[in-house]
């Protein structure tokens, strides 16, 4: 049954006469976590570690490709996953799964692995002697200055062991969707993305527009949004007020959020709190700082049901009660670890980069914002590391198209905003966008209307709806 696929695959949106070869694929059963099983095809091509350097080693870039059901399928759907650092194939395993089936009826869908990235990782994780010590308090600097001198040592390690590095930026992953594009012999794809994705895509735009069918988008990060401006991030926790202020019971619980958090903050810079994580062989010590807490917000804000357990967290520890910070430390373990790195995140977010003049802003506003300048850390803290791997102020420059672009915005989101949406976006003039009321940064899967609302994008149709409504998060515990 399965080399039944091989003929419409090799065949599938040959559209262009001068197609390269199609890549090698075999027939798989891929095998979601729901426990749900689809007869799919896993591919590979091969792309240059760093197109600028003629002597390039060969990378492969791994992907699952689930062929189109629909009767007039379009152009493939390349999926690009979030991070940077996440992986098409484990994505399209997960709670998305039924939405890579259904997109199937408007062309093949590639569940992509990035180059560094899942099935298309060739370079080992790097790790450092450096240890961040976990006990005792060091300075915001010193703390950087460590992360700062692990990623130098990571790079001469990767260099020393002839990796690239500077392969590992988002102009080259745009350059492998091209690539990828000629290798199925298609004149077009379209490309379906989230958070980091988006970056991808828009960089993609840049580069080969021409060969963009349509977009779809969510969370979207503009390529200049790297590092994410810390009053919007107090602007997200005005909104998540709003939504507290709306449940009597959770506002008498919640009266003001931002003065509770820095409470919690100022309390903890004068004097840091030691805990002890249990773990399996005993426990170990912890010097809970501010940073930490700020840290641990940052990472807990993206989605609306984690930012009310993060509330729930800064309660507690308000009442000086810090019992379930060390559970959820505990939980995610790590302490003590010596700094490590994986080289397509890090040189990712590296390149990327930031202005000076953003630099600038983020500095000032991060004197007064609740969590400071973490919320993307490494970044901003290694700018210019690497050795200058930065791609420039051309490469931040926002898209300007008129390809046909779904955006999906969650009111909640706390990574991606509202407003920066917006903006990354103001260039794109065939533009449409769908508030998700109350959804977070993981947008896709909060209400069947968003698949609706992509599968009526797909065909073509208008889309006249503007907003969606999910329900609002919990804050009280019944």
């Amino acid at each position: 049954m399965f080399r039944s696929l091989a003929a419409p695959i090799i065949a599938m949106s040959l559209t262009s006469a001068c197609a390269e070869a199609a890549p090698a694929e075999e027939p798989i059963a891929f095998a979601a976590n729901s426990g749900e099983s689809v007869e799919a095809l896993s591919g590979a091509i091969m792309v240059p570690e760093n197109r600028s350097n003629p002597d390039s080693r060969m990378i492969r870039l791994a992907y699952v490709r689930f062929p189109a059901t629909g009767e007039r399928a379009g152009p493939p759907i390349i999926y690009l996953a979030g991070g940077p650092g996440g992986s098409g194939i484990q994505t399209a395993k997960g709670r998305r799964f039924p939405l890579f089936m259904a997109m199937r009826e408007f062309g093949d869908v590639i569940a992509l692995d990035q180059r560094g990235t899942g099935a298309s990782a060739d370079v080992p994780r790097c790790v450092t002697d450096i240890t961040a010590p976990d006990d005792k308090d060091v300075s915001d600097a010193e703390f950087a200055a460590l992360y700062r001198r692990a990623a130098d040592e990571c790079a001469e390690k990767w260099r020393a062991e002839g990796v690239d590095f500077a392969g590992y930026t988002t102009s080259e992953s745009a350059d492998d969707i091209d690539a990828l594009r000629r290798a199925f012999g298609a004149e077009k794809v379209t490309l379906w993305g989230i958070s980091y994705g988006t970056h991808l895509s828009m960089a993609a735009v840049k580069r080969m527009g021409a060969h963009i069918d349509r977009l779809v988008l969510a969370s979207a990060e503009g390529l200049d949004q790297t590092v994410k401006l810390p009053a919007e991030t107090d602007a997200y926790f005005a909104r998540l007020q709003a939504v507290i202020d709306a449940d009597s019971r959770a506002k008498a619980m919640f009266p003001d959020i931002a003065a509770m958090i820095r409470r919690v903050h100022a309390k903890l810079e004068a004097e840091p709190v030691k805990l002890e994580i249990p773990g399996k062989n005993g426990s170990t010590p912890f010097l809970l700082t501010r940073r930490d807490m700020q840290m641990m917000a940052s990472a807990m804000i993206a989605d609306p049901e984690s930012a009310a357990m993060l509330m729930q967290l800064y309660l507690a520890a308000d009442h000086s009660v810090y019992e379930p910070i060390a559970g959820v430390i505990a939980r995610f373990g790590g302490v003590n670890d010596p700094i490590g790195w994986n080289v397509m995140p890090l040189a990712m977010d590296v390149a990327s980069g930031i202005s000076d003049e953003r630099m600038a802003l983020v500095e000032e506003q991060a004197k007064t914002a609740l969590l400071g300048d973490y919320l993307n850390f490494p970044m901003p803290h290694l700018k210019g590391a690497l050795g200058g791997l930065d791609l420039g102020e051309g490469f931040r420059e926002k898209p300007v198209s008129d390809i046909p672009t779904l955006l999906f915005s969650g009111t909640l989101d706390g990574r991606t905003y509202p407003k920066s949406q917006a903006e990354a976006l103001s260039g794109m003039s065939n533009l449409t966008t769908v508030t998700v009321v109350n959804a977070g940064h993981n947008i896709y899967m909060t209400s069947p209307e968003v698949t609706e609302t992509i599968q009526a994008f797909m065909r073509g149709e208008a889309v006249t709806k503007t907003k969606i409504l999910a329900a609002p998060p919990g804050f009280t515990r019944d």
